[in-house]
């Protein structure tokens, strides 16, 4: 959430960040906060002074409880400012409410570094890694997966509906190969402290990382106002609400691998074959809590922990930084790893690592006790590291072998039994 003494003295440069970001008519709402603002801060100024003149009676009470006539007066006057002051309290309610839900409709200020653009086709390029592989024979994974007999499409589609697969054989054991090498790196190698984290949270987690309320049609929610989560950034990244951490503890960088649940309720007509776009999917994720100014540093970090998966597996994959019409409603910049997809013939998103600054530590009360003991807001980041399914998907095309084998990557083979196949 945006900072409201931020959009009270950088108001041009709020409007103008938001403009980047397309949003709609950010002049009319942002000058509605500024005049909601300007009404609550009038309105509790009206109160504090109801309660200094309440205080006083009070006083004037106790000294005068001998004097009927003058106790009676002030009595009622008590009574009177109480009565003013429970009719303000409701005018700052409602002033607050109002403001808040404008508050939280409002996406991150994009950095100055990112692309200004409407979509996509705005990201810019940054690296490739590998030798993209062009073979007009290689099949698509859930064509392959069938074939072997290791991914049913159809079974799951009986039971669950479609958008769902599952794993059989050794690819389901793939799948676990993948989380554990995945965990093991981050965890020995790029210092990251795992957690097996719940995968349902409650509303004002989602709330707190901005899930919540823009993307609610993108959720999945249960019927006693829980959610499943999207991601285990909810359940990573709240574990530091509602705290003041310790400068000396800093940086906190969180990994976990969890199955993710997400409505795909604007993705009709995308990827509805394969795995691509699941409703359930696993994924290792990476979280850092940092000081702000360090996050930038931390977020060239996090991508370089994200590739070294990629590169560990030999899978051929670039980085774009996202444009601001690309990047997600919490993220200030964001780079996307995508990886090489021989049987469509381009690069598909496999990890994305956002830097969201103070954005999401300011909807979750997330401090930190600053060197001049102040309590000031943590940055936060996350990233994927990666989308376990995509990575399934990826291996299966880039380690086809001609007689419809799978090679096992070297980094997998220890944890799939030093087999050299599917």
């Amino acid at each position: 959430m945006l900072k409201i003494k931020d959009i009270r003295s950088k108001t041009d440069y709020i409007i103008k960040g938001l403009k980047k970001r397309n949003f709609e008519n950010p002049e009319k709402i942002i000058n509605e906060i500024i005049e909601l603002d300007k009404h609550y801060r009038q309105n509790l100024e009206k109160k504090e002074k109801l309660l200094s003149e309440r205080n006083l009676i009070s006083k004037e009470l106790a000294k005068n409880k001998d004097n009927k006539i003058k106790f009676n007066k002030l009595s009622k006057k008590v009574s009177s400012t109480k009565d003013q002051v429970s009719k303000i309290e409701i005018i700052i309610n409602k002033k607050l409410k109002l403001l808040n839900s404008h508050l939280l409709s409002l996406p991150n200020i994009p950095h100055e570094d990112v692309p200004v653009g409407k979509d996509e086709t705005f990201n810019k390029e940054i690296k490739k890694y590998g030798k993209c592989l062009l073979n007009d024979k290689i099949l698509p994974h859930d064509h392959i997966g069938e074939k072997i007999g290791q991914l049913d499409f159809e079974t799951a589609v009986k039971i669950s509906g479609s958008r769902f697969v599952i794993l059989k054989k050794n690819v389901a054991k793939l799948e676990r190969a993948l989380i554990n090498f995945m965990l093991d790196t981050h965890i020995n190698e790029n210092d990251y402290t795992e957690f097996s984290v719940p995968v349902i949270v409650n509303e004002q987690s989602m709330y707190g990382t901005g899930q919540l309320p823009k993307f609610k049609d993108d959720q999945f929610q249960l019927n006693n106002k829980q959610w499943l989560i999207p991601t285990s950034e909810v359940s990573l990244t709240n574990m530091v609400s509602n705290s003041i951490i310790d400068y000396d503890k800093l940086p906190l960088r969180f990994v976990s691998s969890t199955q993710c649940f997400r409505a795909e309720a604007g993705a009709a007509g995308k990827d509805t074959k394969g795995m691509i776009r699941q409703h359930q999917f696993t994924k290792v994720e990476l979280v850092s809590i940092i000081q702000p100014e360090y996050r930038f540093k931390e977020l060239d970090r996090l991508v370089r922990c994200a590739e070294s998966i990629l590169q560990k597996l030999d899978l051929p994959y670039r980085i774009v930084l996202l444009s601001t019409g690309d990047m997600g409603f919490s993220a200030e910049k964001t780079y996307d790893l995508e990886v090489w997809l021989p049987s469509q013939t381009k690069y598909r998103e496999i990890s994305s690592c956002s830097s969201c600054g103070v954005f999401q530590a300011n909807r979750m009360k997330a401090r930190y006790k600053s060197l001049d003991n102040k309590n000031d807001l943590l940055a936060t980041l996350n990233g994927s590291g990666l989308a376990v399914g995509r990575t399934i998907v990826a291996i299966l095309e880039n380690y086809q072998n001609e007689d419809g084998t799978i090679s096992i990557p070297d980094a997998l083979k220890k944890y799939m039994g030093e087999i050299d196949y599917l």
